[in-house]
C-alpha cells in the first residue's frame, strides 16, 4: 500500500489570524482555488514563483488542502497586488521537481522569518512538495 505524501499542517493561530490578515491587507499574493468536495471558494497567501519566464506554485508545506484542490480543479485565481489572474494549472511530475524547489528556497527561504526554510528542512525531500506550472486563461 502507498502512504499518503506528506503534509505538515499549519497551526491554529497561522490559520485563524495570520493567513486571513495577510490575504486581506493584501500584503502578500493569494490563491483563490475552488474545494475539490465542497466547491466553495478558498482564498490563501502563496509566494508564486518566477522561473525561466514561467509562474509557479510550490506547496512548502506538502500535499497541503490547497494543493489537492489544485490538482483536482485544475484552475484558480492568483492576486498579485491589484491584478488578479485566471489561470490553468499543471502538476509538474516528481521527478522534475528539484530545480523549481531549490529555486523556491533560494528566493523564499528568508522571507517572513525563515518559514520556508524550516518547512524545507521537516521535508527536505523535492518530491514531498506539490509544484504547479500556471497558465493564464484571461
Amino acid at each position: 500500500m502507498r502512504r499518503p505524501p506528506p503534509y505538515h499542517k499549519s497551526g491554529f493561530f497561522n490559520n485563524k489570524v495570520v493567513s486571513p490578515l495577510l490575504t486581506a491587507l493584501r500584503l502578500t499574493p493569494s490563491l483563490t482555488i475552488r474545494g475539490r468536495a465542497s466547491g466553495r471558494t478558498y482564498t490563501m497567501p502563496v509566494l508564486p514563483l518566477e522561473h525561466e519566464g514561467r509562474r509557479y506554485l510550490v506547496a512548502p508545506r506538502g500535499n497541503t488542502h490547497w494543493a489537492r484542490n489544485l490538482r483536482a480543479v485544475g484552475e484558480g485565481e492568483l492576486r498579485l497586488g491589484g491584478r488578479r489572474i485566471h489561470f490553468k494549472a499543471t502538476e509538474i511530475p516528481t521527478a522534475e521537481r528539484g530545480p523549481l524547489v531549490a529555486a523556491y528556497v533560494q528566493q523564499y527561504g528568508k522571507k517572513y522569518g525563515g518559514f520556508v526554510a524550516k518547512e524545507f528542512e521537516l521535508m527536505p525531500d523535492p518530491a514531498d512538495h506539490p509544484v504547479f506550472l500556471l497558465i493564464e486563461t484571461r
